[in-house]
């Protein structure tokens, strides 16, 4: 009798251990389809203006000056030279 019972007892261990790295293993898939970690880049970049917040969308380019201005001072300095 005391046989049959060790076997038993042995089975029964077995049948919970595979139970246990079932269990796990099913846990393991249900994080790695739910990870939301490491998206894609646009998602982590974080922009900051001139007064120091941070936004998510890159800020506006600084306007252009009037190219004539520019031209003329350009010129200017090639004279002086």
């Amino acid at each position: 009798m005391a046989r049959s019972q060790n076997s038993f007892i042995k089975k029964q261990k077995e049948k919970k251990k595979l139970q246990k790295k079932k269990e796990k293993q099913e846990k393991k898939k249900e994080r790695q389809e739910n990870n939301d970690k490491g998206g894609t880049l646009d998602d982590m970049i974080v922009y900051v203006d001139e007064f120091g917040n941070f936004s998510d969308e890159p800020p506006e380019p600084p306007k252009a000056k009037d190219k004539k201005k520019d031209e003329k001072k350009d010129e200017k300095k090639d004279e002086n030279q």
